[in-house]
């Protein structure tokens, strides 16, 4: 009897959006980023409802269509027809002119205007339809309206050329998924075992994204968080149809354990991509980002799918891996990077490509409708980096500058904004003003000096200058957090370092305090999230300022270590409160070399800051020469931060000195006799300043625990991190001496480690 095969289980219908086709297939020519400016998506928005509401009683908006090639279903949206015409219009809305947009970019317009054309010809049965695209100028309200007639025939040609270049690709997507999803249903943990607590992690990472719920996981050094998170995030996606994972890291070292972590795992046929700034990844920084100039600019889109094509069958896709297969056709590895994202299973990159203001990963997610899963590493980075994304400066001095060298067409506009700026002044009444609200009058005057300065740039691309376009992009970013400024955000006036001219002009601060409500529609994108972290107490504290849902899991999974194995001291006898600091060297210097001469090693030493560093660095070596010691400096290097981390080794001595909260503060890994010991010449509380002391009443105002969340509680988490250096491993064993009084305290040990056995 002939054996028969089973019959094979019927593939799953394909299905693209419009733009994702048309993005993928239309797209040919240069990669041209010279300067367009371009509306934010609220302009977008307000401009698209602009237009429609000047539209006959008879137009339909915000059509939803769909047609079918072979297996393949094309849907989407269409933002206008009207049926009495018929006409179909694809709106768009600019700044400055419109003829200048990128020829590329044009093109991928009128590509989204004919499937949707089709897709209109086809449900209505007509044999002709009109196509308008429509350029509206969200500054000046004006319509350009380029209309063109197309047959049914000839726009049903274009959809199926369009699907023809699309549809091999999906399927092979389809299969690739496919594939993907059975090996991680078969995942096993690439070690023999868990470590003690690391299983519990792993636990409620799969239990939480399985179930579609975020976490929040406090888990201490040395365990391998990593690769319990990945492990756990892995094995739950088939189950739950999760589309991407993206791991965030707060430093560079973070993002390079996680990629050691997957090769661990060997997940085949995992698509891994690493994700780099750009101008990390660019081979050509004395280029501009076009055809004209840059040679892997030149032709992009036209070899963009065979760049794409081997990225996809290499799967692998770290930042070398990623440059050999962009050179190899000619192409930019930044910009091949943003165009994988879309197709890759795990992204692994910087906080800021998830929860900046323009982050491309946040775009994607939140457009496209993805289920994505989040593991944010060292969250406790986040409440002070999500800050810094949301706040801007403007400084006076960068507009100085450019003013003085603008050219003759933008010295009107240039005028108007000093004679604001100046009305600006006057509200300065000291060092550090607090305005009562957004200066309304000053954003109106800015926004105006971006739309005339953007209309220039655009209009004069050979003439642009350097310093003109940066000072555009402050300007933007600055408008940009304007937007979204509310009651978690602060408006103050600061003086300058430097005053110079006739008119004190002062920086203009927009500051986010509370990244909390801006940050929530991120996580209400994500299908799961596991924040994890050593210093994540209380978490009060950080589920308030990170904006997490209510029902956010929470797990703090015991030490595996021993109290016996880190010996915690604190010195009664020193303050290094700010006046107390010169009066503290001698007793810090003798406490230092007592503990190293007890036991010779290596030591790490953190102060609050270089000044103070330096300071007891110079007594040190003054009363002590004998000891062996290295510095942390201002502004160092990747090399030099790697220098720094090399003289720590088995068979080296001596005390490096850091900075609390700094580069060697926390994500470096040095265990057994590579460090043996710190000492922590501060209680790393933020500085006693304005600003501060505004955030400290809008928290209580908030929260109703001001100093607490504005003071406390990150500065003992610099501390925790940073001690959390010694041991890293269970046949570590070191010392941290803690040297400030106000370590005695009861309200500041209840913050510490509880495995810690503190005196007092």
């Amino acid at each position: 009897m002939p054996v028969v095969d089973p019959p094979s289980a019927p593939a799953l219908p394909l299905t693209v959006a419009v733009r994702v086709l048309c993005a993928f297939a239309a797209k040919s020519g240069d990669l041209d980023l010279r300067f367009t400016p371009s509306p934010s998506a609220q302009d977008g928005i307000a401009g698209h409802g602009t237009v429609t509401a000047r539209r006959g009683a008879t137009y339909q908006r915000e059509v939803a269509l769909s047609a079918m090639c072979d297996d393949l279903r094309v849907q989407g949206r269409a933002d206008g027809f009207d049926p009495a015409v018929p006409r179909l219009e694809e709106i768009k809305t600019h700044r400055g002119d419109a003829a200048r947009l990128p020829d590329n970019q044009r093109a991928l317009h009128w590509a989204q205007a004919r499937v949707y054309g089709w897709m209109l010809c086809e449900q209505h049965a007509l044999e002709r339809i009109e196509l308008a695209l429509v350029y509206f100028n969200i500054d000046t309200g004006q319509e350009t309206v380029l209309p063109v007639w197309h047959s049914a025939l000839e726009l049903k040609a274009f959809f199926e050329s369009l699907c023809a270049r699309y549809i091999g690709w999906a399927r092979a997507e389809q299969a690739h998924r496919s594939a993907r999803n059975a090996a991680l249903q078969a995942l096993v943990f690439p070690f023999e075992g868990f470590r003690p607590g690391q299983r519990e992690l792993a636990a409620a990472v799969y239990r939480c994204h399985g179930a579609g719920r975020h976490l929040l996981a406090q888990a201490p050094t040395g365990i391998g968080k990593t690769m319990a998170t990945l492990f756990a995030a892995l094995r739950a996606a088939p189950a739950q149809g999760t589309d991407k994972l993206f791991y965030l890291t707060a430093k560079t070292p973070g993002r390079q354990l996680a990629l050691h972590a997957l090769q661990r795992l060997l997940a085949q046929p995992l698509r891994v991509l690493e994700l780099v700034a750009r101008d990390k990844a660019c081979e050509h920084p004395d280029k501009a980002c076009h055809g004209e100039s840059c040679p892997l600019a030149r032709g992009f889109y036209d070899r963009l799918p065979a760049a794409r094509e081997e990225a996809a069958q290499a799967g692998w896709l770290d930042k070398p891996a990623l440059r050999e297969i962009a050179l190899r056709h000619t192409v930019c590895p930044y910009y091949l990077g943003q165009d994988l994202l879309r197709w890759s299973d795990v992204v692994v990159g910087d906080f800021n490509h998830f929860f900046d203001l323009s982050a491309g990963a946040w775009s994607l997610s939140a457009g496209d409708g993805l289920r994505v899963g989040l593991l944010v590493d060292e969250a406790h980075n986040l409440i002070q980096r999500a800050r810094s994304m949301y706040s801007a400066e403007l400084h006076p001095a960068s507009f100085q500058a450019v003013r003085q060298g603008a050219p003759a067409a933008l010295k009107k506009a240039m005028d108007r904004l000093q004679r604001q700026w100046s009305a600006l002044a006057r509200l300065q009444t000291q060092e550090h003003t607090v305005l009562p609200e957004l200066p309304a009058s000053f954003i109106d005057a800015l926004q105006r000096h971006a739309a005339e300065l953007s209309d220039h740039l655009a209009n004069e691309p050979q003439a642009a200058d350097a310093h003109l376009q940066a000072w555009l992009f402050e300007v933007l970013h600055l408008l940009r957090v304007a937007e979204v400024f509310g009651e978690h955000s602060l408006a103050d006036l600061t003086s300058p370092a430097q005053r110079s001219g006739r008119v004190r002009h002062p920086v203009l601060n927009l500051r986010n305090l509370d990244p909390g409500p801006l940050l929530r529609p991120r996580w209400s994108a994500a299908h799961s999230a596991t924040l994890f972290s050593a210093t994540l107490s209380p978490m009060d504290y950080v589920s308030d300022l990170l904006g997490l849902p209510d029902d956010t899991a929470r797990l703090d999974v015991p030490s595996p270590f021993d109290a016996a194995q880190l010996q915690v001291r604190v010195t009664p006898h020193i303050s290094t409160r700010y006046g107390d600091r010169s009066a503290s060297l001698d007793p810090l210097v003798a406490v230092m070399n007592e503990q190293y001469a007890q036991r010779p090693g290596n030591y790490l030493a953190f102060f609050s800051s270089f000044d103070y560093l330096q300071q007891a660095l110079q007594r040190l070596q003054a009363q002590h020469p004998e000891v062996p010691v290295w510095a942390q400096a201002r502004g160092m290097s990747e090399t030099e931060r790697e220098a720094f981390v090399a003289r720590f080794t088995e068979h080296s001595q001596g005390i490096g000195f850091a900075v609390l909260g700094g580069a060697f503060g926390e994500g470096i890994d040095l265990p057994g006799q590579r460090l043996i010991g710190a000492f922590i010449a501060t209680l790393g509380l933020p500085q006693l300043n304005p600003v501060n002391e505004q955030l400290r009443q809008r928290l209580q105002a908030r929260f109703g625990r001001g100093y607490d969340y504005a003071y406390l509680f990150p500065g003992l988490q610099k501390v925790v991190q940073a001690a959390g250096r010694v041991i890293r491993g269970p046949g570590d064993s070191g010392v941290v001496v803690l040297m400030d009084q106000r370590f005695g305290r009861a309200e500041v040990r209840r913050l510490l480690p509880a495995w810690w056995q503190t005196p007092g």
